[in-house]
């Protein structure tokens, strides 16, 4: 299968039988002009909405307690220490699933023990950790529900007011149920989600009271794509940045985090699953992230188009999330293996020059993972493939055993790969060049993984499973 990539003129092809390390091409590029355009008005909330009353609900059959209360790549803020205990958004602080500030164990344990285990929702959406405190985003019968909970105990601070939502699962999603899918992200004493069927939420993170809410039903035709919202936002500086509306039709939007203005966006076509990072390029902070059929880079400040490829996966289910290393973008999609391009600036604008190409392996939903010039992946090949390639050149340098699982979410723990697989199955490996060679093997869960782990101060690890979270102690305290 082969596509076409055109850049500056020239055309390049993308074709999945190429080999690795494939000759450079360049990438259409922004022409200088400023694509954002303004939004008409989403319906907006603004409220502060108390707390549900106590009562007890059943989620999937479990009952559940509802109570009250060269250009060098600058990413997000520096990994979390020990004591800052801080996992505030999608892979972590930097979105790159590195856990720092703490050391893995040497030696892992035979097992590892329970601490405690609560219901709390169906969903894919991961835990985050912030101010010392866990919050889940999760659905209970036909509501989505943000959760705030002690980190020590797992005891329940406060539960946010119930969001009825309406969703049709589109039939080749049924497996993974109606989410949410979508990881909120903490920040500025607020957690903003994004539900299922696209509504755009943010609560006072100490009482979970609502403080806004955009419902954008009236701007575009459809408000998720069609396998259901999946994204997760970002936060920078004052501005809250997602990309809404549904499949076809959309655009990248940013959000004042304390009024949910909107205050630029990139009309383009429809989300992607995967998330957008921030990185400075060539001087240039800039929003990366994939749409339904590009990947592309605009100007955090304004949402000016910088640089676009063509990115078209098939059934357009773009799910990965890019990768920054040095002063390049790592990205695959489902038929193009591993791409690495550099950004760079060209006359007014901006261009992006391929680095190299893998064509041994590729990406589906899996996000991989950097340790010093290593990338760390799950391949949708073979029913599943670990591999490392060497980051510089996109040399593979191994590939583990086939069959593996449908999906892994990955963790750089210190150098140490923490490999959670879809069947709640965890790897630890070291991250090496020279092999695929687990040191431990556990089962986390009853029930399928999806969801991303969190380690907690480098003794305990969060595991969210189809309906619970559950603490596991990894290390002595």
């Amino acid at each position: 299968m082969k596509k076409l990539l055109e850049i500056s003129g020239l055309i390049a092809l993308l074709t999945l039988g190429v080999a690795g390390c494939a000759a450079r091409a360049s990438v259409q590029t922004g022409d200088g002009s400023t694509p954002t355009t303004s939004v008409p008005p989403s319906s907006d909330v603004s409220t502060s909405a108390t707390a549900a009353p106590s009562t007890t609900l059943k989620v999937e059959g479990v009952e559940v307690a509802q109570t009250s209360s060269a250009p060098e790549v600058t990413t997000l803020p520096a990994a979390p220490s020990a004591e800052s205990l801080s996992w505030p958004q999608w892979r972590g602080p930097n979105r790159d699933g590195y856990v720092g500030g703490v050391s893995a164990p040497r030696v892992w344990p035979k097992t590892l023990k329970e601490e405690w285990k609560i219901p709390v929702g169906v969903g894919h959406s991961s835990p985050l950790v912030s101010d010392g405190k866990i919050y889940v985003f999760a659905r209970q019968g036909e509501t989505e529900t943000l959760m705030c909970l002690d980190s020590l105990t797992g005891k329940e601070l406060w539960k946010s007011e119930p969001h009825a939502v309406a969703y049709e699962m589109n039939a080749a999603a049924r497996d993974h149920g109606k989410g949410p899918k979508s990881t909120p992200v903490a920040a500025g004493g607020k957690i903003f989600t994004l539900g299922i069927s696209g509504h755009l939420s943010a609560h006072d993170a100490r009482t979970g009271r609502l403080a806004w809410r955009k419902d954008f039903s009236k701007q575009y035709p459809t408000t998720s794509p069609l396998y259901g919202t999946s994204m997760s936002p970002v936060v920078e500086k004052n501005l809250l940045i997602a990309h809404v509306g549904g499949h076809d039709r959309g655009a990248l939007t940013a959000f004042d985090t304390e009024t949910g203005a909107v205050r630029w966006a990139y009309e383009a076509e429809g989300p992607a699953y995967s998330s957008p990072i921030v990185v400075t390029l060539a001087g240039e902070r800039q929003i990366v992230t994939f749409t339904q059929k590009e990947l592309v880079g605009v100007a955090a400040a304004t949402g000016k188009l910088l640089w676009k490829l063509p990115a078209k996966s098939t059934y357009d289910t773009n799910s990965v999330t890019p990768v920054a290393y040095k002063d390049t973008i790592i990205f695959s999609s489902e038929g193009q293996g591993i791409v690495a391009v550099r950004p760079f600036k060209q006359g007014t604008g901006f261009a992006a020059r391929e680095v190299w190409r893998n064509a041994e392996n590729e990406l589906d939903m899996n996000s991989p993972v950097v340790q010093g010039n290593l990338l760390f992946g799950m391949s949708a090949r073979k029913k599943g493939q670990f591999f490392c390639l060497d980051a510089d050149t996109g040399k593979t340098l191994w590939q583990g055993p086939g069959r593996a699982g449908e999906n892994a979410a990955m963790l750089n723990f210190a150098g140490t790969l923490l490999l959670l697989t879809n069947d709640a199955t965890l790897f630890v490996v070291p991250a090496s060049a020279k092999e695929y060679a687990p040191v431990a093997q556990y089962t986390v869960a009853n029930s399928p993984t999806w969801a991303h782990p969190v380690v907690l101060s480098g003794t305990r690890l969060l595991v969210k499973d189809e309906t619970t979270l559950a603490s596991l102690a990894i290390a002595e305290k």
